[in-house]
């Protein structure tokens, strides 16, 4: 139940990339794929490699997945820039 948190509280802040230059490498799926795996990643790392389960997840458990969710958006950001993508320009 805890994993289904941490990629719900990914997909929730990944809507709110749209405010950014369009520069994630791989574009928006780029973001959302990089935003999803962070956030799973940290969290289970927090976790101590131990997916919680029913019985142990509570609201705080969705909390866990947005410093890797962030890391995981920025981590695309850095590289698209650092490849030379430029915004759209709309």
């Amino acid at each position: 139940m805890a994993l289904f948190a941490w990629i719900m509280m990914a997909i929730a802040l990944w809507h709110f990339t749209i405010w950014l230059p369009a520069r994630f490498w791989g574009g928006i799926v780029g973001a959302f794929l990089a935003g999803v795996a962070g956030a799973v990643l940290v969290a289970w790392l927090i976790n101590g490699l131990h997916v919680p389960g029913q019985n142990e997840t509570h609201i705080l458990t969705a909390l866990e997945g947005v410093p890797g969710a962030l890391i995981g958006f920025g981590a695309m950001y850095l590289e698209g820039v650092r490849r030379g993508i430029a915004p759209l320009d709309l």
